[in-house]
């Protein structure tokens, strides 16, 4: 049952918004798990100069081949223009728990 796996990393405003977008996300079934990691500090550019603000990091895992609805379902719940969704390919793990990520996320196509 094991598929390719990645995990989503996406910044929030804030930790109800991560909330949000955790718990939607994992009950909509396309992710397994969600780990909001809590405050940090964004340096970025935007609006023609440097911005410095609080943010929220949150870590999904799921399949690769739902990394594509689960950026659309993001962004449309997302309070930001431009909101911050990457994945990154996991190259290896613990079997039984790439395998886990495979049966949670299974249902969804």
């Amino acid at each position: 049952m094991t598929a390719e796996c990645v995990t989503v990393y996406i910044t929030a405003a804030d930790e109800g918004e991560a909330r949000k977008l955790a718990e939607t996300l994992v009950q909509e079934r396309l992710a397994a798990c969600a780990n909001i990691l809590g405050p940090i500090n964004s340096i970025y550019w935007w609006d023609g100069g440097v911005q410095n603000g609080a943010e929220v990091a949150l870590m999904l895992k799921t399949r690769k081949t739902l990394f594509e609805k689960l950026k659309k379902r993001a962004v449309e719940l997302h309070s930001y223009d431009c909101p911050c969704i990457t994945a990154w390919d996991i190259a290896a793990g613990h079997q039984p728990y790439l395998d886990w990520i495979s049966v949670e996320t299974h249902g969804v196509k």
